[in-house]
């Protein structure tokens, strides 16, 4: 017997569908090791909770980089740890179907796979962030019909336009949410002469993050370490400078998404015209991004909803096609 598991392994987030049962798991993608005992402390949110406070005896560890894994002895072991709690004391093989960026390489692909049978897979299927995006959205993918997909990660956002039921043109790039907050640590440590954590740049992106100019402005204080005195110092940081930091970050991801729209059929390009481009992931919730791609593209654009946790569903319904998926699975 085995159960259906969908994974976004996510740069940040490492979110899991159970077939039958909905989103099961939602965890920072984090580790931390004992340095001296060479010993894993801590998984997720415990794990995250460390971030800027542990000890030198102490690391905390992020296994995957810009979407793939760039520790592979912590991410089977973070892998093994999150199928276990998922499973309970129930733990047959399950069937996994995993999310990867869409221009992944086979050598990337490879470690994927090899991690999720390391941690105890019965089989493994791979799918495009974007495709199981869409499928997550609700999307009917498998009619001739063009959809255009941008889903923003952690690390990486990746665009498709998809068509019966596979990409017909894909982009992934290495900006996305990231990238954000380590422009607002840049801006911050120099405007400010104040040095922030991630934490706290993320607080500030959610907060008063914007890349196109809101109706009213808005600020956020934040506490920091002056650079100059060493002491702790409270600073007030507006939206109107935030959008002056990420706006040329967004500018790339709009870029790609032209580029991804040139590169598609004129058929499937007049599809996407009317109906518009769906938006997913952590990063789509940044205020005034789908206001960008649209004013910059001339399309609609809309949110989906649940758009964080669009990719890990999608992954997880993707299992319902395993009769089309063993025929593209990689052994």
């Amino acid at each position: 017997m085995s159960e259906d598991i969908g994974i976004d392994l996510g740069t940040a987030t490492i979110i899991a569908y159970e077939k039958g049962k909905g989103i099961v798991l939602r965890e920072p993608t984090v580790v931390s090791v004992n340095k001296n005992e060479k010993e894993i402390m801590a998984y997720g949110k415990e794990a995250n909770r460390m971030i800027g406070r542990n000890p030198s005896n102490i690391e905390v560890i992020k296994p995957l980089k810009d979407g793939v894994i760039s520790n592979f002895t912590i991410t089977t072991k973070m892998l093994k740890h999150f199928i276990k709690k998922i499973l309970g004391k129930k733990f047959f093989q399950p069937r996994l179907m995993i999310c990867v960026p869409s221009q992944i390489t086979e050598v990337e692909k490879r470690a994927v796979i090899d991690a999720a049978n390391s941690a105890g897979a019965k089989k493994v299927y791979l799918i495009e962030e974007p495709v199981a995006a869409a499928i997550g959205a609700g999307i009917d993918i498998s009619k001739p019909s063009g959809n255009l997909v941008i889903d923003i990660g952690g690390g990486t956002t990746d665009i498709a336009v998809i068509s019966i039921g596979g990409s017909v043109v894909s982009t992934s790039i290495k900006v996305a949410g990231n990238k954000f907050d380590e422009a607002i640590i840049k801006y911050v440590k120099k405007k400010y002469k104040t040095l922030i954590g991630e934490k706290t740049a993320e607080q500030i992106k959610m907060e008063v993050g914007s890349v196109y100019p809101r109706e009213e402005e808005v600020s956020i204080k934040v506490r920091g370490r002056n650079l100059e005195t060493g002491l702790p110092i409270e600073i007030e940081i507006t939206s109107q400078e935030i959008l002056k930091v990420l706006l040329p970050e967004a500018l790339k991801i709009v870029d790609s998404v032209k580029s991804t729209i040139e590169k598609a059929p004129p058929e499937l390009v007049e599809d996407i015209s009317e109906k518009g481009i769906y938006m997913t992931g952590g990063g789509s919730m940044l205020y005034g991004i789908d206001k960008l791609i649209k004013e910059s593209t001339g399309i609609n654009v809309m949110i989906a909803q649940d758009a964080i946790s669009c990719v890990a569903i999608g992954t997880g319904k993707a299992l319902d096609n395993l009769d089309i998926l063993e025929k593209r699975s990689i052994k």
